[in-house]
């Protein structure tokens, strides 16, 4: 199993960095993990909704470059469903025995994704209401990946 996180925008602080990498690591017995960031679209202060519009637009054809035709993607919306950890185990199992090899989670920029990459996944997940930076969500999306792999192995790590 491949899994991808598509990421707009650059990871800058480096205890991030490290708390990522050493999820990427213990997920490597499990599946091949690739982060992949795109470079983000500054957003003028006070932007109109059409300048947001077309910064989101073209963000989203870079994510659009990174999906593979048989990708099974998951976007993270705020409008999206909540899984409980175990929910969200048993969907990563679910999507590989429905023959999906590659998984892609989407994080979009600080304006959020595009609705043409909305409508591209087969799921739009949410962690909840709460705002969180998108340089956070990303260590906290790897670290659900890592629980769902051992809830799956009966591990101990999720109580």
């Amino acid at each position: 199993m491949k899994i991808k996180l598509i990421c707009v925008g650059k990871l800058k602080e480096a205890y991030l960095r490290d708390g990522i990498a050493e999820y990427q690591k213990r997920l490597s017995r499990f599946c091949q993990c690739d982060i992949i960031e795109l470079a983000d679209e500054k957003t003028p202060d006070k932007a109109s909704d059409a300048e947001k519009q077309q910064i989101m637009a073209k963000e989203a054809d870079r994510i659009k470059k990174k999906l593979g035709q048989r990708d099974f993607v998951i976007a993270l919306a705020i409008e999206g469903k909540q899984l409980a950890s175990e929910q969200f185990s048993h969907l990563l199992s679910e999507v590989t025995v429905k023959g999906y090899s590659d998984i892609a989670f989407v994080i979009g920029g600080s304006l959020g994704l595009d609705q043409s990459i909305k409508n591209r996944a087969n799921l739009l997940m949410s962690f909840g209401l709460l705002t969180l930076p998108h340089q956070l969500m990303r260590l906290v999306l790897i670290e659900q990946v890592y629980r769902a792999f051992m809830i799956q192995q009966g591990s101990p790590y999720h109580k």
